[in-house]
C-alpha cells in the first residue's frame, strides 16, 4: 500500500514512518523538512500527486518543545491552522485516498468516568485558551469524517521526543519542583505512547471500512494525583508540592488550573475492537518505567 505520511518528521511521524516500512507499506512523507509548506495548496496538490497515495495520514502539528498554559491559544495557531486549512488542502489534493487524521482524547466535557467516543466534547465552561484548540479539532474532525475518513484520537503524548520524556520540558519543571498538585490534582489522564499511536496507524491501514472516531489510549486512566508522585520518583525530583487552585489560577491561568485538575480520562475499548489493536504500553506505569528507567526495553 502507498502510504503518504503529512507529518511525518513529528513525534508519532518518527515512530511510523519507519514501522509502516518495516511491515511492507510504500511510504512518502510530507513536511517542512521535506520543502512542503502545508498551508500552501499548490505545494501539497504536487506533493500528493507525485506521491499518489492509496492513504494519507494527516499528523499535521507544530507544538513548540515549551509549552506556557497562559499562551496556549497563541503557542497552537500555527497547529490550528495546520489541522483546519492543512486538512483541507491534504483533503482537496488527495482525490479518492483514505485519510486518517490525528485528534485529541482530552478534550471531552469533564464528567465522571472515562469517556466514550459519543461524549461530548468539551462545551460548557470551555476554558478560554483551550477553546481555539478545541475548535481547530472539531473541524478537523468534520472534515475528516466528512470524507469518510477515520480520527485517532490520541491521548497525552509521552515517549522519545515528547515533553514526558527524561530531556523534556514537562521532565525539567518536575525535577525544579515546579509542578504541583493543583486543587487536589483530580485531572484524569489518559496517556498513549508515541509506538501505541504508531501502532494503531499500522492496525487501521489494515481495516479500510473502519471509519469515524476511535479513542487511541492505554488501560489505566488515572488522575494526575496518582501518576505525576509516580512520575517525579522515577526522575529522581522531589514530590510535588499541593497549591489551592485560586493561587495557581495566577501562576498559571484557567487553562493550567483545569489541565491538573478537571480533565476526563477516555475509553479505549471501541479501538480495541473495531481495529483488533492493543497498546505495547497498557498503563502508563509500564511506559513511564520503559522510558526513564530503561525497565522492559
Amino acid at each position: 500500500m502507498r502510504v503518504l505520511v503529512a507529518g511525518g518528521s513529528g513525534v508519532i511521524g518518527r515512530r511510523l514512518v519507519p514501522l509502516l516500512r518495516a511491515v511492507g507499506h510504500d511510504v512518502a512523507t510530507l513536511s517542512r523538512s521535506d520543502g512542503v509548506d502545508a498551508l500552501d495548496p499548490a505545494a501539497v496538490r504536487r506533493a500528493v500527486r507525485d506521491a499518489a497515495p492509496d492513504v494519507v495520514v494527516n499528523m499535521l502539528t507544530a507544538i513548540p518543545r515549551e509549552l506556557d498554559p497562559r499562551k496556549l491559544a497563541s503557542q497552537f495557531a500555527l497547529t490550528n491552522r495546520l489541522r483546519t486549512e492543512g486538512t483541507r488542502n491534504l483533503l482537496d489534493a488527495a482525490g479518492g485516498a483514505r485519510i486518517i487524521s490525528q485528534g485529541l482524547a482530552y478534550g471531552y466535557q469533564p464528567a465522571p468516568g472515562p469517556a466514550g467516543e459519543d461524549a461530548p466534547l468539551w462545551t460548557v465552561g470551555t476554558p478560554k485558551q483551550f477553546a481555539p484548540v478545541l475548535n481547530a479539532l472539531r473541524e478537523l474532525e468534520d472534515l475528516t469524517t466528512g470524507a469518510g475518513g477515520l480520527v485517532l484520537r490520541i491521548g497525552h503524548l509521552y515517549g522519545p521526543g515528547t515533553i514526558y520524556a527524561a530531556d523534556g520540558s514537562f521532565a525539567r519543571q518536575v525535577r525544579a519542583g515546579k509542578v504541583p498538585l493543583v486543587g487536589g490534582g483530580h485531572a484524569t489522564f489518559s496517556f498513549t505512547h508515541a509506538d501505541d499511536a504508531a501502532s494503531a496507524v499500522v492496525a487501521a491501514l489494515d481495516r479500510p471500512e473502519v471509519t469515524g472516531v476511535l479513542n487511541v489510549v492505554d488501560d489505566c486512566p488515572a488522575e494526575l494525583r496518582e501518576w505525576l508522585p509516580a512520575y517525579a520518583r522515577l526522575l529522581g525530583a522531589p514530590a510535588p508540592k499541593r497549591a489551592p487552585a485560586a493561587l495557581a489560577r495566577l501562576a498559571v491561568g484557567g487553562w493550567g488550573v483545569a489541565f491538573m485538575n478537571q480533565l476526563r480520562g477516555a475509553d479505549n475499548a471501541r479501538a480495541r475492537m473495531r481495529l483488533d489493536w492493543r497498546p505495547r504500553y497498557p498503563s502508563w506505569s509500564d511506559g513511564f518505567a520503559a522510558d526513564l528507567t530503561g525497565a522492559g526495553r
